[in-house]
């Protein structure tokens, strides 16, 4: 089965990608290896934007269940996913690509605001886009964010890259016997709460007709795989 040939995407890495072989923070030498891979899938004429999470430097939803304010711990979380971005941004500018951080918290002092034209434009003059601090609101993920700028953008497909290699029907670590899906639908997703995304983040691409491509961005090459239909893979889309 190949996935067919997009224009536009949107590529959600989480946080704790971005710690490499570390327990903590980010590894500048591996965040250079996933600009690698994202400078790659550019030069195919593929557009990019990208969404990080900020796990790796701090976790609202971890914050508020040891006691802070929820919406105060989301906020701290929301500015780690800024410094993220401008990690990335830094590895791929090292490599040639032009790239704009646009931030839904404005500070614009290190980044833009986000604003849907002028990104849409930065994408057509061949820049890759990362959209930081989530949908600027508590109470919501950076999944959600994704979802959100996925359809705002027009985008073709929201590629998850994750350390598991696709969408499976229990959790392949403690099962070793887990069965993993090559395609699954939005509604067995939500039905079976099979922790591809939140549910509103999976209910947004289903209401919007955007297929999410679940694979390990770990692999290296695996981007590039995946997008010519070759990696391992799980599209999740409609029945």
């Amino acid at each position: 089965m190949a996935t067919p040939r997009y224009k536009r995407v949107l590529l959600k890495l989480s946080g704790e990608v971005l710690m490499g072989g570390q327990q903590f923070g980010i590894d500048p030498s591996f965040v250079m290896e996933l600009a690698k891979e994202v400078k790659a899938a550019k030069d195919t004429g593929l557009e990019v934007c990208l969404v990080i999470g900020g796990g790796n430097i701090f976790r609202g939803m971890a914050g508020a269940a040891q006691g802070m304010d929820r919406a105060q711990a989301d906020y701290m979380g929301m500015l780690a996913t800024v410094m993220n971005a401008l990690a990335m941004q830094s590895a791929l500018e090292q490599l040639g690509v032009a790239t704009r951080v646009q931030s839904a918290i404005e500070m614009d002092k290190v980044c833009e605001p986000v604003i849907r034209r002028r990104a849409e434009r930065h994408l057509e003059k061949g820049r890759v886009v990362i959209f930081a601090a989530g949908v600027g609101a508590p109470y919501f993920t950076t999944d959600s964010g994704a979802a959100l700028r996925a359809a705002e953008m027009k985008c073709d497909a929201l590629l998850k890259g994750t350390s598991v290699d696709g969408v499976y029907d229990s959790d392949p670590k403690k099962n070793p016997s887990a069965k993993r899906f090559d395609t699954v639908t939005y509604d067995k997703v939500l039905a079976d709460n099979l922790k591809v995304m939140d549910a509103s983040a999976v209910a947004l691409c289903r209401d919007n007709g955007i297929p999410i491509v679940v694979f390990s961005i770990r692999e290296q090459g695996n981007l590039a795989k995946v997008l010519e239909g070759q990696g391992v893979q799980t599209i999740v889309q409609g029945s």
